[in-house]
């Protein structure tokens, strides 16, 4: 059977996330380090979290603005 390519995400299939364990200690002004797939890592501190804990967003060093990290997004989010 060939498999089909796909286009666009939104032809993706849907699967389950899970945010990695320690996402769940993450609490507001909790000082995090975030590292990113590409290897970029910096630190912030978290400005909230979603109550199942998927999605986290961090107040980044530096003045580098405040972004929202879900746990699908392939990035760490650690205490620092």
């Amino acid at each position: 059977m060939a498999r089909k390519k796909i286009n666009n995400a939104a032809e993706a299939p849907l699967r389950p996330v899970e945010p990695a364990p320690h996402w769940s200690s993450l609490r507001e002004g909790d000082r995090v380090s975030v590292r990113l797939s590409t290897g970029f890592e910096t630190g912030g501190r978290v400005s909230a979290v979603t109550p199942d804990r998927t999605v986290v967003w961090v107040d980044l060093d530096g003045g580098r603005g405040r972004t929202l990290l879900h746990c699908s997004d392939g990035v760490e989010i650690l205490p620092a």
